[in-house]
């Protein structure tokens, strides 16, 4: 019996690494450079295509959330400030903390410049999306208008007298929306708040935040989108305003240094200037910078997703271009805005670029060893760690008379390889039964190599990164910060993100008549789904990535084709609403207060 249980596991096993081994090449595929080049020809075409219509987005987008151009018999659900605060909640979130610091540590600050760009890009594309959807959208459900991509290619498909083709597209563009939101926009949201608040509150069980996620998520989602406009339109900002206000006073401390890092994010963007080795970072070529600063800013904006229409299509106006020209803001505000307050809080604290957490004594006592499990590996051997340094304890908020490493801490080395290039060595730090510390260091692969230098670098990863870069400037600051910033990030997240999976069950089924039940099951399943990811069988963000990945990535991969495909359409529209604005047909009314904004109040009278 005792071999059959074993052997069945291991079956399991092996049945389980290779669905991971399809799904992940599966995604290599859709998150391809030919992707992100994709997007980056959709963006840039878009631009051209509306010439240059992010002056519009700008300037007359601000005047539209403000109410300016409202009627009061205008058709929708929720205000423009609430349809755009519902679609930035879904894309101003824990990317915009964790993701940012991932681009700086691989790809240097050149990474900021091309993120810049494609940001500024990226809003012409998202103006386009959403202006296609609201030409598409849908008025059969009093009180909740639909609309997306899957409306989009249905109607341009039936156009071309093949309907059943186009609700196949529109199907299965829904298919890939919805594991995006089970998973991407609610699992993997509750997973992370849950690691992040057991981590710093270790007395916190990660069960308890499930349910009070699933409490929270559920009490907001079901009351329909105008209680999710109503509630977005007030987390966002909200979380925007702590975020930034905190961004700012570690800008404000470094302001002397702003000049001198904004020459070096456009002189590394555009390859002027080497990023050389020193510190904790690396240093990245022009290539890799370009790569993930269009991944960064294409990725978290989310222009060319599909997402986001799908919110705007419930904003109350009769000119779908309106709406199109709204959403063009929310490039803007998270790539523009939050994410370079992000990436120029960890260039002006010296995060990316810090000096070790504690030095060995000297290079004599570190050795570079051949595996003794693989002599095609090289490993690493280091003595006992000596304490951390006192800036260090400073930073981290560590008594002084402790040697400030924790048991399981990751730390890395840097090593030189025979063609002078320079690689990590991942390490855990391990606590001995005499109190003393070691670290267990990885093996790895590569010519003749030999330690760069005796410094001992804590692994500060994502998320991580940029609290310790708030932390720099105020201890404490940052933990605080990325722990509140991560709840308010979830929670706005994962009611979007439930409303773009409740609109594509809505879309499969609107006409089945168990339409009701499928989208009461969507609900209750979406809320509980989010307690149990923080069960202990789901054991790192990295299986719950894996399907964010692959919903994300078909979504991407489907509508980028519909944007290029019947954009024609949208830009027809476009150019007949600037006419007519150019032109002033359209009346403007005295702009709502900050209240009325917030609370989705339709305008008393038209003029």
């Amino acid at each position: 019996m005792v071999w059959i249980r074993r052997n069945a596991l291991s079956e399991s096993k092996i049945v389980e690494a290779a669905l991971e081994d399809i799904i992940n090449t599966i995604n290599s595929y859709l998150f391809s450079d030919v992707t992100v080049f994709s997007l980056l020809f959709a963006a840039v075409g878009c631009t051209i295509w509306t010439r240059f219509g992010q002056y519009y987005a700008l300037g007359h987008g601000v005047a539209v959330i403000r109410g300016k151009y409202d009627k009061h018999d205008d058709p929708g659900a929720i205000s423009h400030f609430q349809a755009l605060s519902a679609a930035l909640s879904a894309t101003v979130g824990l990317g915009n903390i964790g993701g940012v610091a991932v681009a700086i540590a691989l790809g240097g600050p050149g990474a900021v410049f091309w993120m810049w760009m494609i940001g500024l890009f990226g809003m012409a594309l998202k103006m386009t999306e959403v202006t296609q959807s609201m030409l598409s959208r849908r008025f059969d459900d009093e009180g909740n208008p639909h609309g997306g991509p899957m409306y989009v290619v249905e109607d341009g498909f039936t156009d071309w007298g093949l309907p059943t083709v186009g609700k196949f597209f529109g199907c299965l563009f829904c298919v890939s929306a919805m594991v995006g939101a089970i998973t991407g926009g609610n699992m993997f949201q509750a997973w992370n708040v849950a690691a992040v608040t057991n981590q710093y509150f270790s007395t916190v069980p990660r069960e308890a935040v499930g349910i009070a996620l699933a409490i929270t998520v559920a009490i907001v989602v079901l009351g329909g989108i105008q209680r999710i406009g109503a509630v977005a339109g007030r987390l966002v900002p909200l979380m925007c305003g702590i975020y930034l206000i905190s961004g700012f006073y570690v800008l404000a401390v470094n302001m002397g240094q702003l000049p001198e890092i904004f020459v070096m994010i456009i002189r590394s963007g555009i390859g002027m200037e080497d990023a050389s080795a020193g510190g904790a970072f690396l240093g990245a070529s022009l290539g890799t910078a370009f790569i993930w600063g269009v991944k960064r800013a294409l990725f978290s904006s989310e222009a060319g997703w599909g997402s986001a229409p799908i919110a705007h299509s419930a904003a109350r106006t009769d000119e779908p271009v309106r709406e199109g020209i709204v959403a063009g803001l929310e490039p803007f505000i998270d790539t523009l805005l939050v994410c370079t307050v992000t990436a120029l809080v960890i260039l002006s604290s010296g995060a990316w670029n810090r000096a070790p957490e504690a030095s060995f004594a000297s290079l004599g006592e570190l050795r570079v060893v051949r595996s003794a499990d693989d002599s095609a590996k090289w490993e690493l051997q280091t003595p006992l760690l000596p304490g951390k340094s006192e800036e260090s304890k400073r930073i981290q908020q560590i008594p002084v008379n402790e040697y400030g490493w924790t048991d399981g801490e990751s730390v890395f080395m840097i090593i030189e390889k025979a063609d002078g290039s320079h690689m990590r060595v991942q390490g855990t730090v391990v606590l001995n039964a005499d109190s003393s510390y070691t670290a267990k260091w990885e093996t790895f692969e590569a010519e003749a190599p030999k330690v760069y230098g005796p410094g001992i670098f804590v692994n500060f990863a994502g998320a991580s990164l940029t609290a310790h870069a708030f932390d720099r400037v105020v201890p404490g600051l940052g933990l605080w910060l990325v722990v509140l910033a991560s709840w308010l990030f979830a929670v706005s997240t994962m009611i979007s993100w439930y409303y773009y999976g409740e609109q594509a069950v809505y879309y499969i089924v609107s006409h089945a008549p168990f339409a009701k039940f499928a989208l009461v099951g969507y609900k209750l399943a979406y809320c509980a789904l989010a307690f149990v990811a923080t069960l202990p069988f789901i054991r790192t963000d990295r299986e719950l990535d894996m399907w964010t990945t692959l919903g994300m990535g078909c979504m991407l991969v489907m509508n980028i084709p519909i944007v290029i495909v019947f954009g024609y359409k949208a830009m027809r529209a476009y150019r007949v609403y600037i006419r007519k604005l150019s032109a002033g047909e359209f009346s403007v009314h005295e702009p709502q207060s900050v209240v009325e904004m917030v609370e989705g109040k339709r305008a008393e009278k038209d003029d």
